[in-house]
């Protein structure tokens, strides 16, 4: 079993996008300050030539059919604000405003007070103003009881603060922050080995995981923005990787330098049960489990050699010595 079994094709995404490059970058203007591939795009701020506007953009992808089959609707909003702060804050960014996209056959009360509310409540949470938004009941479009969601957030940093990588260099040490679970990644695949093939239970308790198959699969997203205001307010950090879709293979490489590649040690940590449990009911070959998945790793901090043990005693006892930057092309190797 492999992705493109389950109806996701990277390869082919990525090479649509590869195609489509020159055609974006026919729009970008002297105020684009980035290129395709980083987590969020920068644009300068008018009238400011000191900060740059930092936006992005996402989904939950099928994850959101489990919220909507479990009726757990009121963690979307944490599921998809964690996501877009992550992708921002990874660049030096201070998210600023958050809006959200909701379609449906319909979107009752019952729907969307939850919905909206849980938008609302991780926003406060963060600091973040919930701006504005947009809902579509589109019946015919979706199936009676679907839904779907998206996430817009704007922030802003300094423009000698940025992260993209360029400051990295052979002798960093990377390390990893643990993520929860599935975070937003994956749901196609872990849906179809899990529930479809297997024929799991999803709200009875499993033996391997501790827990019901529901509780594992839609835990929420890890929001990483404090420890990352942590490192880069102490200038401990040379880059962030947020590992989302692509697993640590396709997003590492977004903040490494051409000459440049990372070296991680699989063995340093201990994938959470989900994991194993994906990768048995498959059977699923461990390298594409490594480029699908996050693998219990939401966030890479690459960090000068001579400023790890500071960067380590700022995180605690939570971050995890994966690996570290050798000499390369620009990709990751696997010890």
């Amino acid at each position: 079993m492999d992705y493109r079994t389950a109806g996701v094709d990277i390869d082919a995404y990525n090479s649509a996008l590869r195609s489509l490059k020159g055609k974006i970058r026919s729009t970008f203007g002297a105020e684009v300050l980035s290129d395709i591939g980083l987590f969020g795009g920068l644009y300068a701020l008018p009238g400011d030539d000191s900060r740059a506007l930092v936006a992005t953009t996402d989904g939950l992808g099928t994850k959101i059919l489990l919220h909507a089959r479990l009726g757990r609707h009121g963690d979307v909003g944490e599921d998809l604000v964690s996501h877009c702060i992550n992708d921002i804050a990874v660049l030096g960014a201070r998210p600023l405003f958050f809006l959200d996209y909701l379609a449906g056959a319909s979107l009752p009360p019952d729907l969307l007070l939850p919905l909206v509310g849980g938008f609302a409540d991780a926003c406060r949470r963060r600091g973040v103003a919930l701006l504005g938004g947009e809902t579509a009941e589109m019946p015919g479009m979706y199936p009676e009881g679907a839904y779907d969601a998206a996430g817009f957030l704007v922030g802003i940093v300094e423009r000698d603060r940025i992260l993209d990588g360029s400051a990295v260099r052979p002798g960093d040490v990377l390390f990893g922050l643990p993520s929860s679970g599935l975070h937003t990644n994956g749901y196609s695949l872990a849906r179809k080995v899990l529930l479809e093939k297997a024929g799991l239970p999803i709200e009875e308790r499993h033996p391997l995981l501790g827990e019901t198959l529901a509780d594992a699969l839609l835990r929420t997203h890890v929001c990483y923005l404090e420890p990352i205001r942590l490192l880069h307010d102490a200038d401990l950090v040379s880059a962030f990787a947020h590992i989302t879709g692509g697993g640590l293979v396709d997003n590492v490489p977004r903040v490494l330098p051409a000459k440049c590649d990372a070296l991680i040690r699989r063995r340093t940590w201990t994938p959470p049960p989900i994991f194993d449990l994906i990768r048995r009911e498959g059977p699923i070959d461990e390298e594409e489990m490594y480029r699908v998945f996050n693998m219990g790793i939401g966030l890479v901090a690459a960090v000068p050699a001579a400023k790890a043990d500071g960067a380590a005693r700022a995180l605690g006892g939570g971050a995890i010595r994966i690996g570290e930057i050798v000499p390369g092309e620009g990709r990751v190797r696997f010890a």
